[in-house]
């Protein structure tokens, strides 16, 4: 059986552009940038200093609180400065700057563990908060925290996300065509520690060569099961992947461990695995850089890489770009500067031509409600926009702004070209202004 949600959409995929390069290990740089706020929750503390030397996965920052996580060195070499950088997100953070050496000396062996599933659960958990392990889907909640549930809320389910909805991205797919024993291995780790018997690999359609490498796999396992979902925009949504696959609803406000569950990605459950069975800290992910360049490829690189560097190693740009973006072209976000690094939640890098960056002249909007059928959440965004509009920030709170996810659905389909989405973004922003007035 196929599953799905209400509404979504189906934007051209693009994916055959790199859906079947094999994952490359991208060289060294010669320097990385490692930003202390890669997660969600406090900025991590620096715990290095200019002209130290560094190995591969040591430490260089600390959490600073407990929704933090620790970030480590990707390379081994100098650090060369502890300044503020340019970051994805848009604005600028503070970073360890490393010099490499050339010789990657790690910071110890990372030797396989091979009774690592005799762990107790609180040894695996505290592995995983070492390893400096966030979400790997771009949400980038620190994992470690997920797998700590209030014990008011008992977990029964573990989904692992495999949809990989937005157009372009491949590198979850690639990681479940050479790395599914990986990311099982990553899965039943995760229930160990929640004390959970019920687990699934969630996988849109679209993807028939993971879905049957996957069902050879689980094919006698009594715990863990492949859930097909339908080829829908934003299938991987973590509420609408839930009501998917259990059919449970997340009530609005609350999180998925509410009715039972915890969603992590694929990549995640990687390392996860890596982390437990190897010590090893997430200093590398798979990254897509597809789109106007000249050679699209599913790369392996080095956490602190420069864009710059990834595009330039596949060819560089094959026309003029109009826009580079980081993350998918539904929920991504687009760079300011080609310097800015990966980072831990960064599933790809896809560049849109001059060509395709599409320029509208916002028009009234008519009344058309398409806005309304496609939302995921059930909202209405053409009522919630007017209200933004005429900044009755009061008014659109009661209409549900804040559960809106930012998927992009309703401008994608929206015929009179209006910034749905830019507005509701900031409205909720707005919304948020209000509330912390209402404290004071």
């Amino acid at each position: 059986m196929t599953r799905t949600f209400r509404g979504g959409i189906h934007p051209p995929d693009h994916k055959a552009l790199s859906a079947a390069k094999a994952i490359e290990v991208m060289p060294l740089s010669a320097r990385v940038v490692i930003p202390l706020q890669q997660h969600i929750g406090r900025i991590s503390e620096a715990i290095v200093q200019v002209g130290d030397r560094v190995l591969r996965g040591q430490p260089v920052s600390k959490p600073s609180g407990p929704v933090s996580v620790s970030s480590h060195a990707s390379l081994s070499g100098t650090v060369k400065a502890i300044e503020s950088y340019p970051h994805p997100l848009g604005q600028a953070a503070p970073a360890v700057v490393i010099e490499s050496d050339g010789l990657d000396e790690p910071h110890i062996d990372f030797a396989f563990n091979s009774k690592y599933m005799s762990l107790t659960p609180e040894e695996m958990k505290n592995l995983i908060a070492d390893a400096g392990i966030t979400g790997m889907g771009g949400a980038t909640f620190p994992t470690h925290i997920k797998l700590m549930p209030p014990q008011d809320k008992p977990i029964d389910t573990v989904i692992l996300n495999g949809a990989e909805c937005e157009p372009y991205l491949t590198s979850d797919h690639r990681l479940m065509l050479e790395y599914p024993e990986d990311i099982v291995h990553g899965l039943r780790i995760i229930m160990k520690v929640l004390g959970v018997t019920k687990g699934f690999v969630a996988i849109e359609k679209n993807k028939p060569d993971a879905i049957a490498i996957f069902s050879e796999l689980l094919k006698n396992d009594g715990q863990i099961s492949l859930c097909p979902l339908k080829v829908k925009y934003p299938q991987g949504a973590e509420k609408q992947l839930i009501y998917a696959t259990t059919r449970r609803q997340v009530p609005a406000g609350k999180l998925p461990m509410e009715v039972g569950c915890v969603v992590q990605n694929v990549g995640t459950a990687k390392a996860i695995y890596e982390a437990v069975a190897f010590q090893k800290p997430l200093i590398e992910r798979v990254v897509t850089v597809t789109g106007a360049v000249r050679e699209p490829k599913n790369l392996l690189v080095r956490i602190g890489t420069s864009v710059r560097e990834l595009i330039e190693y596949c060819g560089g740009f094959r026309e003029e770009p109009g826009k580079v973006i980081m993350g998918g072209p539904m929920m991504g976000i687009a760079q300011f500067t080609l310097d800015v690094p990966i980072i831990k939640g960064s599933s790809g890098i896809v560049v849109m031509s001059r060509g395709e960056v599409k320029e509208y002249e916002p028009q009234e909007c008519i009344a058309c409600a398409q806005c309304v059928d496609v939302c995921p959440m059930n909202l209405m965004p053409t009522l919630i926009v007017s209200y933004v509009e005429n900044e009755r920030w009061d008014l659109a709170k009661e209409a549900g702004i804040m559960n809106c996810m930012e998927c992009g659905s309703c401008a994608f389909v929206c015929p009179a070209g209006r910034n749905v989405m830019h507005l509701m973004r900031f409205g909720k922003f707005m919304v948020q202004e209000m509330e912390k007035a209402e404290k004071k």
